[in-house]
């Protein structure tokens, strides 16, 4: 894959430059061991990503919105039986995730100090506003980057909107991500590039199970690889 004519590069955030599902899986773990008394595990799960798959639309992305989620089937479960000192620890549980320290995925800054200055480097995700900013701060990489993008949702036209506001063209455009749905296929589609560095939990939500087969296209095992491939 030729890549001499890039000139933006932009990284999605959540495992991708830091740790981040993980912390969800754990929550995931914890809200169903609460559960216990009302559902099976398996049930559990199921009911929990039904009602965030139900509430996307309305709260979009992040901690705060898979706090809502978590009160909300906490309380379906329940049939409304579930005791407000556990809906206290849902809400602790939450504060606990916004609160957690950042850690930043091996090779990641050994790639940003590579690339910063030759490419205008930016930050692409979903999200919260608040909790995003803050972790690129807490994460020491801010001044690695040009600028931060947080969107919604990562569709055709936001990424169409983010080429343009870079003032690059879309075949100029490189993004690196975790998640096939939302950080390559859109991004393809567009006649952009895009390098997928996967991590060892995926969201549910994020999972595509057919292979990309694309010249614009590649996969690598970790970030310091884009250095090689930039060369």
């Amino acid at each position: 894959m030729e890549l001499h004519h890039i000139k933006a590069i932009a990284f999605d955030a959540d495992d991708t430059l830091w740790v981040n599902e993980p912390l969800f899986r754990q929550a995931e773990e914890r809200f169903c061991e609460l559960m216990e008394p009302f559902a099976e595990k398996e049930d559990c799960n199921r009911e929990l990503f039904g009602y965030e798959m139900q509430n996307l639309p309305l709260y979009g992305y992040g901690i705060k919105p898979f706090v809502l989620s978590l009160i909300e089937a906490a309380m379906r479960i329940s049939d409304n039986k579930v005791p407000l000192r556990t809906i206290d620890q849902l809400i602790a549980m939450g504060k606990e995730m916004l609160e957690a320290p950042v850690e930043v995925l091996d090779g990641v800054e050994d790639t940003l100090e590579g690339l910063v200055g030759k490419y205008r480097l930016v930050v692409a995700t979903k999200g919260d506003l608040l909790d995003q900013q803050r972790k690129l701060i807490k994460s020491g990489l801010e001044p690695f980057f040009h600028h931060i993008e947080i969107v919604s949702d990562k569709t055709q036209k936001e990424y169409n909107k983010l080429v343009r506001h870079l003032d690059v063209r879309n075949k100029e455009f490189l993004m690196v991500g975790n998640s096939v749905k939302s950080d390559i296929l859109p991004v393809l589609e567009i006649g952009s590039y895009a390098i997928h560095i996967p991590f060892h939990t995926t969201w549910e939500h994020e999972v595509v199970k057919e292979p990309v087969e694309h010249p614009h296209f590649k996969e690598l095992y970790q970030a310091t690889e884009l250095l090689a491939l930039l060369a």
